[in-house]
């Protein structure tokens, strides 16, 4: 009996002493989070001032231009490319630390100067043509770009293959002259300058970097011979560099006429002001997230919170390394990212506690729903991806901003969000130390395990017909609005301006006399709680653009933003707008019908044109207005709703494997997706909630630039919930047992069935 005791005494010490190392493993590595989150915040802070701030953020000035030749030909991409050459050169001279310069379709460019306070310089810069001239060592003018071909210089390669520059000369004579005469000079140099400056500019002290970015210099050729044909420019070039060379030279002899047709001035006040309620907003959007994650998932929620910390971080370390700029649109995107990456963890802490409630040892139910988990968010992830491609290749400016941070979330949720939440997952799982503390881990109570459920499932599906009701009545009222009063378009879908000023303490009667006085014709005037926006229908020159601010500035002490859009752009944004999103929708169709079946697919398509119609429906209802932010909360929500509808779909096919799913009847077919609408009811729910607090967030404290994205995004959050959770398994089972009674309708029977006897060959 002694014997018995000491052995069991033994085995108490024992275990006393593993759950001791237990806890001293799961105290060390507790330690660890809290030294990686301290880390963290104390770098984001400063990586976030590093970066470059867009003009919505820190003040600026935009101008679209249309670009055209002076001679009337036809715009090419070559010619567009060597304007856009020439006009990064020109605004290496205005100061700009971080300039954007991007060309738009086959003729336009947008130029984005941020923290620009000189408008009248800036546009006198960027809108004078280039003059292109050669001049000898002491800088006289020896001939201009008339002695070229128009477009003439050309990339080619030297008798060693090497790259070259070929330039086709057009006045052969004065050609021949000029190298006649150069070639016997002791410096027997032509320097071709690009917008040569006679007050500055000189080769004697250019000369050394004469073709970097420094210099107006663009080449330096050694004369040595008289040439009455085309020449050849040949040296050490890189294949780039010749091609620059190509492009620069053909910006001097190919003058091009630069039309502004829209323009935008941010000033300093409101940018900053933007940005620190953005960062507010942001701030306390993240720490909803993270306190509903502890709420629900316990210790795995601080785990998930660390996660979103490290992402945050590695989101604008990736933004930092690739040298993007940050615009409003890009902290909207950043917020609603940080929502769906959530998504990653929700998805595998529900399979975690499945495999729980099944029996399962902590260590088992991790390996086994990380597993089950992977497929599922991959899919989502990669559709979102795809979505984000598409917005950034057809999306205008601020769409692509929102895009480009969309794609770098993507990116980033499958590192951190997938793997290093799974690391730090599986250093816990390790210790042992939460083996018989699940309700502290993940939320799981022991009475819950292995508990067999007693009630039938519920009917979800029975709800479908309610939901779509609701949808029906909602579009319904919209299109009588619509018919009545037409949408509240922004000034990006109709030509003319906008007029905002950072103050309340004025009236509509004053502000009409306002733009009486002006000779301007007024479309709306709005003054909300925080500034007032006027509309007008004329599209402002710059000379206009100008007095208008300075009226404004003079009269209210205000600071005065402007933006003006021309009809070219908004019929390019309208087409734009419409082509990205039906291109969203045949891709996602095409990428559901090869991972799943083609009634999986467009059961998904018109979820997606269901939210996007009730997300149409809403701005028309609520009056709100409609800009190219609306697009990108339309594409965002695309991505988002099929997200959540893989999710369920996978769980049906999953549940699907299970039954002989080829001979299902309606109603079988229906018991499985209500069984997989309820197995996802929670994760998805959970998925609304985090995505939809930063959104909130942004809508309460955020920029009246982004009230329609806040908006509309509410309603496709909400609306995309329930269409993935309740309408798409209804279309599903409507497309699925419709096929499969055509399918039994066309099966033709050439043999005699068998007769199954049981023990032999059933």
């Amino acid at each position: 009996m002694k014997r018995k005791e000491k052995v069991k005494e033994k085995k108490i010490k024992k275990e006393k002493k593993h759950m001791a190392k237990d806890k001293k493993s799961m105290l060390l590595r507790s330690g660890l989070l809290v030294i990686i989150s301290v880390i963290v915040c104390l770098l984001i802070v400063p990586l976030f001032k590093s970066l470059n701030f867009g003009l919505d953020l820190q003040g600026g000035f935009e101008i679209l231009y249309e670009v055209s030749p002076i001679d009337g030909s036809d715009m090419t991409q070559d010619k567009l490319n060597a304007t856009y050459k020439s006009m990064l050169k020109r605004i290496d001279t205005l100061g700009v630390s971080e300039p954007e310069i991007t060309l738009e379709g086959n003729d336009k460019i947008r130029v984005k100067l941020a923290g620009v306070t000189n408008k009248d310089e800036a546009r006198e810069t960027l809108s004078t043509v280039a003059t292109l001239t050669f001049r000898d060592s002491e800088d006289n003018l020896l001939m201009s770009s008339d002695v070229l071909e128009a477009g003439g210089a050309r990339l080619t390669t030297d008798t060693n293959g090497r790259p070259a520059v070929s330039l086709a000369v057009k006045d052969k004579n004065t050609f021949y002259k000029v190298t006649n005469a150069v070639k016997d000079y002791d410096t027997n140099i032509i320097a071709i300058w690009l917008d040569f400056d006679e007050t500055s500019d000189s080769y004697a002290s250019e000369g050394a970097y004469c073709g970097s970015s420094e210099s107006n210099c663009i080449s330096a050729a050694t004369v040595s011979q008289a040439f009455s044909s085309d020449v050849i420019i040949q040296g050490n070039f890189t294949e780039e560099e010749a091609s620059n060379l190509v492009d620069l030279i053909n910006s001097g002899s190919l003058p091009a006429k630069l039309t502004e047709i829209s323009s935008k001035t941010v000033g300093a006040s409101f940018g900053d002001a933007t940005l620190t309620v953005t960062m507010y907003a942001g701030i306390a959007g993240i720490l909803a997230i993270i306190i509903l994650l502890i709420g629900i998932y316990n210790f795995a929620g601080i785990i998930s919170a660390v996660s979103i910390l490290l992402y945050t971080l590695f989101v604008f370390a990736a933004f930092w390394l690739v040298g993007g700029v940050l615009t409003l649109p890009g902290i909207a995107a950043l917020i609603l990212g940080i929502g769906m990456a959530v998504d990653a963890n929700v998805l595998t802490y529900s399979r975690i506690k499945e495999e729980l409630l099944k029996g399962r040892s902590l260590e088992t139910a991790f390996k086994n729903g990380s597993k089950a988990s992977f497929g599922t968010i991959l899919d989502a992830n990669l559709t979102t991806l795809l979505v984000a491609i598409i917005m950034f290749y057809f999306g205008e400016s601020s769409v692509k901003g929102f895009a480009t941070m969309l794609i770098i979330n993507i990116i980033v949720t499958m590192i951190t969000m997938v793997f290093i939440t799974r690391v730090l997952m599986k250093m816990f799982v390790k210790t042992k130390y939460f083996d018989n503390k699940l309700s502290f881990f993940i939320g799981v109570h022991e009475e819950e395990i292995n508990k067999k459920e007693k009630k039938p499932v519920y009917n979800y599906l029975g709800l479908s017909k309610l939901f779509a009701a609701f949808s029906l009545v909602v579009i319904l009222a919209s299109c009588v609005m619509f018919a009545f009063k037409g949408m509240n378009l922004g000034i990006d879908f109709q030509a003319g301006s906008d007029i905002t000023l950072a103050t309340t303490e004025v009236s509509e009667k004053d502000l009409r006399s306002d733009l009486k006085e002006l000779e301007l014709d007024e479309v709306s005037i709005d003054i909300t709680s925080s500034e007032t926006d006027i509309r007008v229908s004329d599209e402002l020159k710059d000379s206009e653009v100008d007095e208008v601010e300075s009226y404004f500035l003079s009269k209210y002490n205000t600071s005065v933003d402007i933006g003006v859009v021309s009809n070219v752009v908004k019929q390019d944004l309208v087409t734009n707008a419409i082509f990205s999103i039906i291109v969203s929708l045949i891709g996602i169709i095409l990428y559901i019908t090869f991972r799943f079946k083609f009634s999986y697919g467009i059961s998904s398509v018109i979820c997606l044109v269901h939210d996007a119609l009730m997300m149409v429906a809403s701005v028309i209802l609520l009056r709100v207005e409609v800009n190219s932010m609306f697009i990108a909360a339309v594409l965002a929500i695309i991505g988002y709703s099929i997200n959540n509808t893989i999710v369920v779909f996978d769980r049906v096919r999953e549940n699907l494997k299970a039954k002989d799913k080829d001979n299902l009847s309606k109603d079988e077919l229906k018991s499985v997706v209500n069984l997989s609408i309820k197995e996802t009811m929670s994760r998805s729910i959970y998925t609304s909630l985090t995505t939809l607090l930063p959104v909130i967030a942004l809508l309460v404290m955020g920029s009246r630039e982004i009230l329609t994205f806040n908006v509309a995004m509410i309603v496709g959050l909400i609306a995309g919930t329930y269409s993935s959770l309740l309408l798409a398994g209804w279309l599903y089972v409507f497309f699925a047992s419709k096929k499969r009674k055509t399918n039994k309708k066309g099966r033709v029977v050439k043999e005699v069935s068998e007769k199954t006897i049981k023990g032999i060959n059933d």
